[in-house]
């Protein structure tokens, strides 16, 4: 080969090696590590984070975070992690013992930081005098999951001053999805009548929803899956449900069918085969992320109050 091509060929795989045409480009490798409480706000959390957060998930898809209790393993981990974020409200409650048994040293960022919560229906079960419970379930409106965003970036910054701008340039953009999420929800409910929005769903884990969109939720367990249902409960939601010609009965992912299969028998309404998400995302398929699992709730609530 003579020196001149040859000097123009060594020169081109230079040039292709600059570029990046030589081969694809490897992913950035994380400089932070979070751990978050569930399912739902870990991918909140991966969101604004991107690539330069790792996030691990502590109760993952299809379990349920209300009765979790944290593995040994798992106390290792969040003892060494330098970010831990909880959604707060009481809904993950276990996770003050477990940071104090952790010896967690990092920054703990509640999610709902800011927000006020709602009352849910009355929940007999570790509330002495049945009064209403806090209702942890904020996420179901998405306009205030906009601050969850915010309250997430903010920790990231505070951890990792360097990918500062990116976590705000993420929330930011996925600020904008939300806004559209919400518009598409709105003007798909706003097809329906209003004596139709009526749904019975496992327990009271839709009030945020009910409140933005205008939708009824009737559920024979309080806000927390681990509320008894009491037998006069039962009987009066039975007769609201008769009264009412209610048409959407579901099973949340999470909870013991059985319950609602009982009130399907006594109200002959069949429950409705597609469950709803309600405090965990899918492990797969449309419901795997937080955006997702909006947009499939409402899909299976309106085709259910239609009939289809």
């Amino acid at each position: 080969m003579k020196p001149v091509f040859k000097s123009l060929r060594l020169a081109g795989v230079a040039l292709a090696l600059a570029s990046g045409i030589a081969g694809p480009a490897r992913a950035a490798e994380p400089v932070l590590s979070a751990v978050a409480s569930f399912s739902i706000l870990g991918d909140l959390v991966r969101q604004v984070g991107g690539e330069r957060v790792a996030v691990e998930v502590l109760v993952g898809p299809g379990s349920d975070a209300h009765v979790y209790s944290p593995k040994p393993a798992q106390a290792k981990q969040v003892g060494q992690a330098p970010l831990v974020f909880s959604n707060g409200m009481g809904f993950d409650g276990w996770m003050a013992r477990l940071l104090k048994s952790a010896g967690f040293k990092g920054r703990h960022v509640v999610a709902s930081a800011g927000i006020q919560p709602i009352k849910g229906t009355a929940d007999p079960h570790g509330h002495g005098h049945g009064h209403a419970a806090a209702d942890p379930h904020v996420w179901q409106d998405v306009a205030r999951v906009q601050t969850y965003v915010k309250n997430i970036a903010q920790g990231l910054c505070a951890a990792d001053a360097a990918g500062c701008e990116g976590y705000r340039s993420n929330a930011a953009a996925y600020g904008q999805q939300l806004e559209r999420l919400e518009q598409e929800i709105r003007q798909a409910w706003g097809a329906i009548p209003a004596e139709k929005k009526l749904v019975i769903s496992s327990h009271d884990a839709f009030g945020y929803y009910a409140s933005a969109y205008g939708v009824r939720f009737l559920a024979p367990q309080g806000v927390s899956t681990d509320s008894e249902a009491s037998a006069q409960g039962v009987a009066r939601l039975v007769r609201q449900i008769r009264q009412e010609k209610a048409s959407a009965l579901f099973v949340e992912s999470i909870s013991d069918p059985r319950l609602i299969e009982q009130i399907a028998r006594e109200t002959g309404l069949k429950a409705s085969t597609a469950g709803l998400y309600s405090d965990s995302l899918a492990p797969q398929g449309e419901a795997a992320s937080y955006l997702g699992m909006m947009r499939y709730n409402t899909r299976v609530m309106i085709a259910a109050i239609q009939g289809r």
